[in-house]
């Protein structure tokens, strides 16, 4: 479960992390990380896709939602018996806190 994680969120990274530092031209003199290289690669994307290179980010974005969407349904899913038994802990640890603050000796006099 690890690796999957991991091989979900490490091209996630490397994606954001390119996609910050060349959309602000922060190039560190490396040339992938220019707005040139930007905005050519969209371009070229664009051209490929046949659509406007600017609507291309959006749909990554949408795209990168779904899928993480679809992988954390998957490995709740898997892991279900063990976050139930969580809850049910967690609600039964919540239930005798508030016996406890309800009891007489905590109320307040307060009118």
């Amino acid at each position: 479960m690890k690796t999957l994680l991991l091989l979900w969120a490490l091209p996630i990274t490397i994606l954001g992390a390119w996609y910050g530092l060349s959309y602000y031209d922060m190039s560190f003199g490396i040339f992938m990380l220019t707005r040139d290289a930007h905005d050519l690669v969209f371009q070229i994307y664009g051209n490929v896709l046949g659509i406007a290179p600017e609507t291309i980010p959006p749909l990554v974005l949408r795209a990168i939602t779904v899928d993480s969407l679809i992988l954390f349904a998957i490995i709740g899913f898997r892991r279900r018996k063990q976050i139930k038994a969580w809850w049910i802990a967690r609600q039964e640890k919540s239930a005798a806190l508030s016996e406890v603050r309800a009891s007489p000796e905590s109320l307040s006099s307060a009118p």
